[in-house]
């Protein structure tokens, strides 16, 4: 919430002159990472929209914990000093402890310093009403002292190890759970596949952290440098293209061309690495558009729409009908996602 009304009020400080999003760079940010402040929903934030989203988040009414805002049931996976770390389960319409159905496990975005699991709460919601249990992952953030990504990724390794082994509690099927995330949270998801060195000694022993499936959003895989080459980490330890191997789980990407922040052509050498070592990886590339391109308008809906595709096709999901029998098809009718 703090980084919320920061972000915005940095807007509104230094760009006062300013009318939109569109010339903007403050508020273009803030649209990315905070769509709902966008009231009227035609894409672009204007001056007046941030200065009422702001007000409204100096409201006197308490803050609620996300537990209480969206609904889901939270569990502690994990706790560190004393900090306790949630998850946050939607569940399918009537779900019993006693059913097998497939997962899948968000890992927010922000650059490890940053973000919220409020970030795929629709899409959570979404999947629930398909029939899967969705989770959301609450991690340590490097804006905190002495957290590095390292303990990104151990908290990450953590999550999934906690939700296979408690698949009986929650209703899972523990050889379908998929990994899925945004930017950094794309980084978290493949490397609870792809890194084995990084464990807690709280996690239960024996249990797989390794999903059966992943779904990555504008995914960040530390190979961002010229050739390939990140300056900041010269011995490539935290370039998960060193650490592909063969047996992956089908996996699919979704990546704006048009990205800086992760050049399209970091997820090309991705999928190309995967490829070759003979795993299934589908790369769906966004023309003209950035970084968190998904989280808004018709890419949220586009990008949720072969979300669901591909989940389908692994048997994870019921085939829709045809045509709905209001007429109306459901994703079109999708809510903005929240910040």
């Amino acid at each position: 919430m703090k980084s919320l009304l920061a972000l915005i009020s940095i807007g509104l400080t230094l760009f006062a002159d300013a009318q939109t999003s569109k010339d903007t760079p403050r508020l273009k940010d803030a649209l990315e990472r905070f769509p709902k402040a966008d009231a009227n929903g035609d894409g672009e934030l204007t001056m007046e929209e941030a200065k009422a989203f702001k007000k409204e988040m100096h409201s006197d009414a308490p803050e609620q914990k996300p537990e209480d805002a969206d609904g889901s049931n939270s569990h502690i996976y994990k706790t560190v000093g004393k900090s306790e770390l949630k998850l946050f389960v939607d569940t399918p319409k009537g779900h019993k402890s006693d059913a097998k159905v497939p997962a899948i496990v968000f890992f927010h975005g922000g650059g490890f310093k940053s973000g919220s699991e409020t970030q795929f709460e629709n899409q959570a919601k979404h999947l629930a009403d398909r029939g899967m249990v969705a989770i959301r992952v609450r991690y340590r953030l490097t804006k905190d002292p002495g957290v590095e990504v390292t303990d990104c990724v151990e908290d990450a390794i953590s999550a999934m190890r906690w939700v296979r082994s408690n698949a009986g509690k929650l209703g899972v099927d523990p050889d379908r759970i998929a990994a899925s995330g945004g930017s950094a949270g794309g980084y978290l998801s493949a490397a609870t596949l792809l890194v084995d060195h990084i464990n807690a000694k709280t996690d239960a022993e024996g249990v797989s952290a390794k999903p059966n499936a992943m779904v990555l959003f504008n995914p960040g895989f530390g190979n961002r440098g010229q050739d390939g080459v990140d300056p900041r980490d010269p011995d490539g330890k935290g370039n998960l293209l060193n650490y592909v191997k063969p047996g992956a789980p089908p996996t699919i990407i979704f990546h704006g061309k048009a990205d800086t922040t992760v050049p399209f052509a970091t997820v090309e050498a991705f999928t190309a690495v995967m490829k070759k070592a003979g795993n299934r990886c589908e790369l769906v590339g966004y023309e003209g558009e950035g970084h968190s391109f998904f989280n808004k308008g018709k890419y949220y809906d586009l990008t949720l729409a072969e979300t669901d595709k591909f989940l389908t096709g692994l048997g994870w999901l019921e085939k829709k009908s045809e045509k709905p029998t209001d007429g109306v098809d459901p994703l079109k009718n999708q809510s903005k996602p929240q910040p």
